[in-house]
């Protein structure tokens, strides 16, 4: 039996997350959990023929220990959506403190799942996780990530487009760094198969893939994010290590980690100056992380100039997570 959890599961990416997740049939049971609707959410999905069985809880009457007890999964998409013009790090300050009172809530009533954070700033509200989890004194590295698959998706996508491929899954393309603008490093060089892209090309699809998100919400002029792209990223990394926890093999999706506690992470540790938390391919299986790889020896010179970038602006980020939880660590 697999019981899993959204939390946000109202929201622009929680309701297709929800969906999705309902559809899956890895997952027995599917609790999920918001400020506002979340019953009336559950009541819909739970018309759908799938064999998740689906509840939805609100703060009151002890919700959320309700929505956590017993979870092996939990997902945490909960926090405000970025609006024009705002950058993910002034997110920051919105999201910080919803995400440390959830993943308190997760010290308490599941400490040993697996935790899923798409709540942005992802370089900062990572940190923030793993110090509310460190507090508890239930932190298990192998098993907390966040959620940089979209990232992968758009490189592959928005790749395919440039070569003409017509199925972007055929498209392998790792990609490190963070999850915000130019902490993202998509290694184009180490494409599987190889990609051909022509040089008065490159630098712009980079950026795409770097700012893609500023893309959908000038589409959809003030009205939201990226929602539906990321609910599905969010289901695929979802389901990827749900099915490593059932004993597939070869399962690399990269993630934000934290690198001392996963295996492989010492290597990366020293290869990106001493950053505890890095995106990298990672392998997957029962109890999380098998092996963190490194895969910035290979990268080309041009991406090492990038890495460069992305190492600088993650410090800040990787910091300000930190700080914030062991400020607030005393409140929790």
């Amino acid at each position: 039996m697999v019981k899993a959890a959204v939390l946000g599961a109202a929201g622009g990416i929680g309701q297709p997350l929800s969906l999705l997740l309902k559809a899956s049939p890895l997952i027995d049971e599917l609790a999920l959990y918001d400020v506002v609707n979340t019953p009336g959410v559950a009541a819909d999905l739970s018309h759908i023929a799938s064999p998740a069985v689906t509840t939805g809880y609100l703060p009151k009457d002890d919700g959320l220990q309700k929505t956590l007890e017993g979870c092996d999964i939990v997902v945490i998409p909960a926090g405000l959506p970025r609006k024009p013009g705002m950058t993910r790090d002034e997110l920051f300050t919105k999201n910080a403190g919803i995400v440390a009172a959830l993943i308190t809530g997760v010290a308490k009533w599941c400490p040993k799942a697996y935790v899923l954070v798409i709540s942005n700033p992802v370089n900062s509200t990572v940190p923030i996780a793993a110090e509310v989890l460190k507090a508890h004194n239930v932190f298990d590295a192998r098993k907390l990530f966040g959620v940089t698959t979209l990232d992968v998706v758009r490189a592959s996508t928005f790749t395919a487009e440039l070569t003409g491929e017509k199925d972007p899954r055929k498209l392998t393309i790792p990609v490190v760094g963070g999850h915000s603008g130019d902490t993202i490093v998509p290694l184009l060089s180490l494409a599987t198969p190889s990609v051909s892209i022509p040089d008065d090309k490159i630098e712009a699809l980079i950026k795409r893939i770097q700012f893609g998100g500023d893309e959908v919400v000038k589409a959809k002029d003030g009205a939201g994010s990226a929602t539906l792209s990321m609910a599905y990223a969010g289901y695929r990394f979802a389901e990827a290590v749900l099915k490593a926890d059932k004993g597939e093999t070869g399962i690399v999706e990269p993630s934000f980690v934290y690198l001392p506690g996963v295996p492989g992470g010492d290597e990366i540790l020293k290869a990106v100056g001493g950053l505890e938390y890095f995106a990298v391919p990672i392998e997957l299986g029962p109890g999380g992380v098998v092996k963190a790889t490194n895969p910035l020896g290979k990268a080309s010179d041009a991406e090492k100039k990038l890495l460069e970038v992305a190492i600088a602006g993650l410090k800040g980020n990787i910091s300000k997570g930190v700080e914030f939880a062991q400020a607030s660590s005393a409140k929790l």
